[in-house]
């Protein structure tokens, strides 16, 4: 990727001043020693402290006369660079790079993550794949789903010159982010790392609410003028792929119930892993007389206050729903099944300050390295806490030395934050190791459980009444509303639509129930010209950011494509072979990692406790997997056909 900044009309003093007050002070001594080359600021006494837990850890833990001679330092720097002083160091690489990364870090980054992030930073050039030879008439592409996934996709295919539909069943972009609008929805990614690398959003909080979120997707889509590229209201059954024209037939219900058909070369399924509802089957269910629903689905102008409202489930969407509606309800039942590890976050609410706009649009390399220092805490720092110690004496609670470390940060934290009630400590405290599920941010889920309205309740439900909810103890508890907290059909993926490749199978047939796989986590042998996005295996288990992951698997999607123009192939199929090693290297890794404890039930894993939805790679393994396609993984069959235009007919059928 590409930062770039704009020297634009010279800040006031003062403006200049409020900017440096509120930079984060390892990100700013970087900004500092590329615009001067001085060595003094990556020395003592300005070297970073290494950050405890999600902190962003502003000051870096320098001392308050330290930090101002930084400040000091960078607004004569900045000054001088407003004023047309070039850079000292404008790309640094190799050992330089490896240096000043572990210096805003606080402790060691290994030089195999320079190559990584150089790109990422763009200090290194990130070249715009397109085909460069052969005719892109030749070749066509379907996308189904225009969320995170799709945009991206599309994004990435207008670029390069490559002729494109999105299939959309809503009446607008944002996928998840448009169907789920329950109170206190947002991400538990910083903002700043939940952002395109090609196109930067002026976030209002560091972590992201829904609206916010949603207006960026909605923002690219209108800025990259891909709503052109859209049929919305269009809603797609199924996808069939014809061996003989080497193509794919994809039919759709658009707004008005019509079936419409679809012809293109290609296929990409953006459809993600949590689209379709949890539904738990419970018994009663359908005799409740209240206001009943899952939380992606909350009705518009769905009031709870005064009302007696009962949520199901404690995870990610409860943690966010329970506290933002506490304060409104008369009473507030929250059911779990199994606690969560919760994390600390400072700043979860908070609003980033005007200073921090103007740094990160104007202050050159600040947004670069600020987001360097999110990437590295919220992704691979964690991972060798993940991996199993066959050694570990205290396998029951936590996998390795690392992790029991971190358990008990984390427990240390609950304890805190519960304080003397020892009831809640004892339903909320996890017996099964930290990152076993997925880690949650504290909203003020705690400060929420603690209010006297609120009871948090470990008995299994046993029956849903016309009134409330009974658990196996035989208590009733009574409810007006009833809101469904269970998460998504993970497990079985690509959305609704039935998919069949060369031989008529189905892809859910050769899936079976809840076994997904793929090469990659992005093509299925048997499935010519058939890519996934957020596919089997590429869940960001141990934090981080999906769009890191799927702008790793659109740039391989969009280099397998191009060579197919480039080559003159029609249809390219991951060899058997190809895809079984893969799948049988992330069976083993997971075999010795966190997700495959006992003692913990999470949706990551199948019945046969396969683990489906998470990658066991670190997200630079991924990176280097992903960043250029092999045809030789592939077997590959030329054009033999005659030109056509099969999305321009699509297009034309759809609208």
């Amino acid at each position: 990727m590409t930062f770039t900044t704009d020297r634009g009309l010279l800040p006031n003093e003062e403006e200049l001043r409020r900017a440096i007050e509120v930079a984060n002070v390892p990100t700013l001594l970087m900004v500092l020693y590329q615009l001067t080359g001085d060595d003094t600021w990556l020395q003592e006494p300005y070297l970073p402290s290494r950050s405890r837990g999600l902190d962003l850890h502003d000051t870096g833990g320098l001392g308050e006369d330290e930090q101002r001679n930084v400040r000091a330092a960078a607004h004569d720097a900045l000054l001088a660079w407003l004023n047309g002083a070039e850079p000292a160091i404008p790309a640094p690489e190799g050992e330089v790079l490896v240096r000043m990364m572990s210096t805003c870090m606080g402790e060691p980054v290994e030089v195999e993550y320079a190559p990584m992030m150089a790109e990422d930073m763009g200090f290194a050039p990130d070249p715009v794949r397109r085909p460069l030879s052969g005719d892109s008439k030749q070749l066509s592409v379907i996308v189904i789903g225009a969320g995170a996934s799709g945009l991206l996709v599309s994004a990435k295919l207008t670029q390069a010159g490559i002729r494109h539909v999105i299939l959309e069943k809503n009446d607008d972009v944002g996928g998840t982010w448009l169907n789920n609008r329950y109170p206190g929805c947002g991400v538990d990614t910083p903002s700043y790392l939940y952002t395109f690398s090609f196109l930067p959003n002026d976030w209002s909080t560091y972590f992201g609410k829904r609206d916010d979120v949603w207006t960026y997707f909605a923002n690219v889509a209108r800025r990259l003028e891909l709503y052109d590229n859209i049929a919305f209201g269009t809603e797609v059954e199924s996808a069939q792929y014809d061996a003989r024209g080497r193509e794919w037939h994809v039919s759709a219900r658009d707004g008005e119930g019509r079936t419409v058909h679809y012809r293109a070369s290609v296929v990409i399924s953006a459809v993600g892993q949590l689209n379709v509802p949890h539904l738990p089957a419970i018994k009663g269910a359908d005799q409740f007389t209240g206001q009943m629903f899952h939380s992606a689905q909350w009705p518009e102008g769905a009031d709870v206050r005064g009302k007696r409202v009962a949520v199901i489930g404690a995870g990610a969407s409860a943690m966010q729903i329970v506290p933002a509606i506490a304060g409104q309800v008369a009473e507030l039942t929250v059911y779990q099944r199994s606690p969560q590890w919760v994390a600390p976050s400072s700043n979860y609410f908070a609003q980033v300050p005007a200073g921090v706009h103007w740094l990160m649009n104007h202050a050159p390399f600040y947004r670069a390295w600020y987001r360097f220092r999110l990437a590295w805490t919220f992704n691979d720092k964690a991972h060798p806490s993940l991996q199993i110690d066959p050694a570990w004496a205290h396998p029951e609670r936590s996998v390795n030395a690392i992790n029991d470390g971190h358990r008990g940060y984390f427990e240390r934290y609950l304890r805190d934050e519960l304080g003397e009630r020892l009831d809640l400590i004892e339903k909320s405290l996890p017996t099964y190791p930290p990152f076993g599920k997925r880690m949650l941010l504290d909203n003020g889920w705690f400060r929420a459980l603690r209010i006297p309205s609120v009871e948090l309740v470990t008995d299994p439900i046993a029956r849903i009444s016309s009134t409330g909810v009974v658990t196996a103890d035989g208590v009733d508890r009574p409810a007006d509303m009833i809101v469904f907290a269970t998460g998504f059909e993970a497990r079985r993926m690509v959305g609704q639509y039935d998919v069949r490749g060369r031989d008529g199978q189905s892809l859910r047939e050769v899936w079976g129930e809840e076994n997904p796989f793929a090469h990659l986590g992005i093509t299925v042998p048997g499935f010519p010209n058939f890519f996934l996005m957020y596919g089997p295996n590429t869940n960001m288990g141990h934090g981080g950011s999906y769009i890191q992951i799927g702008e790793c698997q659109v740039r391989y999607i969009v280099d397998l494509i191009c060579s197919m123009i480039e080559r003159d192939i029609a249809s390219i199929d991951c060899r058997q072979n190809v895809c079984a090693q893969y799948n049988h290297a992330v069976n083993n890794a997971h075999a010795k990692m966190v997700w495959s404890h006992p003692g913990m039930e999470t949706y990551y894993r199948n019945a046969q406790g396969r683990v489906v939805t998470n990658s066991p790679w670190r997200v630079l393994d991924y990176w280097r997997m992903t960043h250029a396609a092999n045809l030789d993984d592939f077997q590959c069959e030329p054009v033999v056909s005659s030109p056509r235009n099969p999305v321009a007919s699509a297009s034309a059928a759809g609208r």
